[in-house]
C-alpha cells in the first residue's frame, strides 16, 4: 500500500490545482454574509473546549470560577485567531512571491492566487472576531514578529509549505473539534466552520508541494529545510497563547505562562493538535536528527 506522501507525490500538480479551483468555486464563503456578527454572545458557553485551555488541570485552574474559566477560554481563542491572522499575512506574502514566477495560465498558479484571496478573507474574519469579542490586541512577541519579516521575505521550497502545514493543521484540529459542538459559542463555531472548509484545500495544496519538492533536494538541502521547518514550527506553536491572556482572569502573565508550559494536560493538547501533520512531515524527512529536539520542546512529539 502506498504511503500518503508517495500517493500525493504521484499526482500531477496541475490536475490537483484544477480540482481545487473547482472546489473553491463551489465551496467558498463570504464572512461578511455567512457569519452573524450582530448576534449576541451566549451566556455561559465557552469559546473553546475548557479541557483545551492551557491552564486546565493546574492549581491555578482550580482557583478560577466557572465564569473565569469561560473568560479565559475567550481570550485564548482570540489569541489563537490573532496569531493565525499574523501567520496568514506572512503566508499571503510568501504565496505572492511563489506565484510571481509561475505561468499565470496554469491551474497551479491560479490556485495559488485563489488561496491568497481566501487567506485575505480569513484574516479579515479573524480580525472582526477579535473585535467582536472585545479583547486586547494579541499576537506573537515583538522579536518573533520582526524575525518573521525575514522569513516571509525569503522562505521558499518545502520548508515554506511545511511551516504553513504546521500552522494550519494544528489549529485546524482544534477548530474541527468545535465547529459542530453546540456547547461552544455560535460565533466561534461559524468562524471555525468557514476556516476548516477552506483550509482543507490549502492543506492539500501545501502537502502536495512538500511531497513533490523534497525528493529533488540534496542531503545538505534536506538538512537546511529540516532546520527551517523545525525553527519556524516551534516559534508558531509557542506563540499561539499570548501570555497577556492570563491577565483577563487576574493571573500575572509570567505566572500563567510558566504554569501552562509545565502543564501535562497542555502538552497533551499540543501533541493532539499535531497528530495529523507530524507523521506526514516525518515521512517527508522534515522531522529527524538534531531538529527532533525542537519538536519535543514544542510538545508536538
Amino acid at each position: 500500500m502506498a504511503t500518503t506522501g508517495r500517493a500525493e507525490q504521484s499526482r500531477d500538480p496541475q490536475v490537483t490545482a484544477a480540482r481545487l479551483l473547482t472546489s473553491s468555486a463551489r465551496n467558498s464563503y463570504d464572512p461578511d454574509l455567512d457569519v452573524d456578527w450582530d448576534a449576541p454572545l451566549v451566556e455561559g458557553k465557552p469559546f473553546m473546549p475548557l479541557e483545551r485551555v492551557s491552564l486546565y488541570g493546574t492549581d491555578l485552574w482550580r482557583t478560577l470560577s466557572e465564569q473565569q474559566r469561560i473568560e479565559l477560554s475567550k481570550h485564548e481563542m482570540a489569541s489563537i485567531m490573532s496569531v493565525g491572522l499574523w501567520f496568514e499575512i506572512c503566508l499571503i506574502q510568501m504565496l505572492t512571491r511563489y506565484a510571481y514566477d509561475l505561468d499565470p495560465r496554469s491551474a497551479h498558479a491560479q490556485y495559488a492566487l485563489t488561496e491568497i484571496g481566501d487567506e485575505t478573507r480569513h484574516s479579515v474574519m479573524f480580525a472582526r472576531a477579535a473585535e467582536r469579542l472585545g479583547v486586547p490586541r494579541y499576537g506573537p512577541p515583538r522579536l518573533v514578529h520582526n524575525l518573521a519579516r525575514l522569513f516571509k521575505a525569503t522562505a521558499s521550497g518545502p520548508s515554506m509549505f511545511a511551516s504553513v502545514l504546521v500552522a494550519e493543521e494544528t489549529t485546524d484540529r482544534l477548530q474541527r473539534s468545535m465547529m459542530d459542538d453546540e456547547n461552544i459559542q455560535p460565533l466561534i463555531r461559524a468562524v471555525n466552520r468557514i476556516h476548516v472548509v477552506e483550509e482543507a484545500r490549502h492543506v492539500r495544496y501545501a502537502r502536495e508541494e512538500v511531497a513533490r519538492t523534497m525528493p529533488g533536494l540534496s542531503r545538505a538541502g534536506r538538512s537546511l529545510h529540516r532546520w527551517r521547518t523545525g525553527v519556524v514550527s516551534y516559534a508558531v506553536i509557542e506563540c499561539l497563547i499570548d501570555p497577556k491572556v492570563y491577565a483577563s482572569v487576574g493571573i500575572r502573565p509570567a505566572e500563567g505562562r510558566a504554569a501552562a508550559l509545565a502543564n501535562p494536560h497542555f502538552h497533551q493538547t499540543r501533541r493532539w493538535m499535531g497528530e495529523k501533520v507530524v507523521p506526514f512531515l516525518r515521512e517527508q524527512g522534515l522531522i529527524g536528527g538534531p531538529t527532533t529536539g525542537l519538536w519535543r520542546r514544542a510538545h508536538l512529539i
